[in-house]
C-alpha cells in the first residue's frame, strides 16, 4: 500500500472521528447505509477500523467501501 495514502487517511480519519457508512461491499456481513461509528485506527493496508454503533468492528476498506465524516 502507498505510504502517502496511509498517511493521508490517518490525518483525515484520526482515532475518535465519527463516520457514517455510505456503502460496504462485504458478502458475509450486511451493514446498512446510514450506520454510524467511531474510528479506532487506520492500518498499514489503509483499512479504516471502526467501532460501529451496532456493535460490529468491521473495517472499511479504502477503495471498496465508502464512509463519510460527520
Amino acid at each position: 500500500m502507498n505510504r502517502e495514502l496511509v498517511k493521508q487517511l490517518r490525518a483525515e480519519y484520526p482515532a475518535g472521528t465519527r463516520v457514517e457508512l455510505v456503502s460496504m461491499d462485504d458478502p458475509y456481513w450486511h451493514m446498512e447505509p446510514g450506520l454510524k461509528g467511531t474510528v479506532k485506527a487506520v492500518d498499514d493496508m489503509a483499512t479504516i477500523h471502526i467501532a460501529w454503533d451496532n456493535g460490529s468492528s468491521l473495517g472499511a476498506v479504502y477503495g471498496v467501501d465508502t464512509i463519510c465524516k460527520l
